[in-house]
């Protein structure tokens, strides 16, 4: 049966080292890749397509709406028919290309019908805290998927890592070419507040420590080991991995603390005082490598909002309404997955209401975190004072929430 494999990351030698020991290991198999880097010069984004022998083919597609990730989009699909339609293609490789996410395309192989066997992250371990440690937009390092993007190199480089079940782990090469590859990106994380030493050649255990903590789920297996080839094959379910990445249903990390990398869990019921969790997000943002959970706030409390910071820069996004707050009858609306996550988390009074916030980084100051998150819930006073009296509390949120 035809099958693609999605194969991503934005450490370009482990992407392609992972591309090339599929190619070598999988009779029938070619790999597609669609080249975004020249696209703002030449108004196209450049496919080849090639297998354990060379290139097979190569050619342009021009952008759509000025945008190179829209382009690839356009000609992924036509391009995955003409090789299952040839007959001789058993395996197609999709290698992404830096910046695009795994998540878009997978969905759109999907909803064309075609069967994905693994969506895939290539991970070389020494890259991994430098990279989650910048914040320079992707715009400033020639990683820009368009004339609109502004996403980071450490919010792109995390959705990457956390959406695929399957990691290639790289041998570290600690980035010997990757500042020709990648614009810099290496070079630059040393700018960035991440919360540990950004050096590339940390050490190596503290390294895969924070592989583990970050994405522990996740299948880890080395792109010289030869199980690669086995796993593209496993099968890949594109709803179950979005409920994955939902922050009412996500399997975020568990408390750890390996090799100085430590992984905390903070979880609370009460709700946060929109002013004072405000005045701390600097402080709370800067404190890790990375954080992401679910909150909510006194003044808006059915509305579940999602917390997401990677290079010293947060993202807070609403997610719609708490199950708590919605009717029964609309509760065979919501998928089972997140009835399920709501009901293992129920609180008599709150519901799935809470406060779950997970940190991890290289050193993270776990009671200076519980000191300074526990400082910006209500006081007892303020939670006796009951909801109509937190509809009066400033809302500080609303520029973040665009609101």
């Amino acid at each position: 049966m035809f099958t693609v494999a999605l194969v991503g990351g934005l450490h370009s030698d482990a992407r392609r080292a992972a591309v090339d020991r599929l190619l070598a290991d999988v009779p029938g198999s070619v790999a597609l890749h669609h080249d975004l880097a020249t696209a703002p010069a030449t108004g196209t984004v450049a496919r080849t397509v090639r297998d354990a022998t060379g290139v097979l083919s190569a050619g342009e597609t021009p952008l759509v709406n000025d945008c190179a990730c829209c382009a690839l989009r356009e000609d992924l699909v036509p391009e995955l028919a003409r090789l299952r339609d040839s007959g001789l293609t058993r395996l197609a490789v999709v290698e992404l290309w830096d910046s695009v996410e795994p998540k878009a395309m997978a969905e759109v192989v999907a909803a064309a019908g075609f069967r994905i066997g693994a969506v895939v992250t290539a991970v070389d371990p020494a890259l991994l805290l430098p990279y989650l440690g910048n914040g320079d937009d992707l715009a400033d390092v020639g990683l820009a998927a368009a004339a609109t993007d502004r996403r980071t190199v450490a919010d792109t480089w995390a959705r990457q890592l956390e959406y695929a079940p399957v990691l290639a782990v790289a041998e570290s090469s600690v980035a010997e070419s990757s500042d020709a590859d990648s614009g810099g990106v290496a070079d630059s994380g040393g700018d960035v507040d991440s919360g540990g030493d950004l050096d590339p050649g940390a050490d190596a255990d503290a390294d895969r420590a924070l592989l583990d903590q970050l994405h522990p789920t996740a299948l880890r297996i080395p792109v010289d080991g030869g199980g690669l080839a086995a796993a593209v094959f496993a099968g890949f379910d594109v709803e179950a991995a979005a409920a994955a990445q939902h922050p009412a249903c996500a399997l975020l990390p568990q408390d750890a603390d390996e090799h100085g990398v430590v992984t905390y869990v903070w979880h609370h019921h009460r709700p946060f005082h929109p002013e004072r969790l405000y005045a701390a997000l600097e402080g709370l943002t800067c404190a890790a490598t990375r954080s992401r959970g679910r909150f909510y706030l006194a003044d808006r409390p059915d509305t579940l909002l999602a917390w997401d910071a990677a290079g010293g820069a947060l993202c807070v996004e609403s997610h719609g309404p708490w199950l708590a707050s919605l009717p029964d009858a609309a509760w065979e609306m919501v998928p089972p997955v997140r009835r399920a996550a709501a009901a293992l988390d129920w609180h008599p009074e709150h519901g799935d209401r809470c406060q779950h916030l997970v940190f991890t980084s290289p050193g993270l100051d776990r009671e200076g975190l519980a000191e300074l998150l526990g400082s910006c819930l209500l006081t007892d006073a303020e939670y006796a004072a009951g909801r109509e009296s937190w509809k009066g509390f400033a809302s500080a949120f609303d520029t973040l929430l665009e609101v």
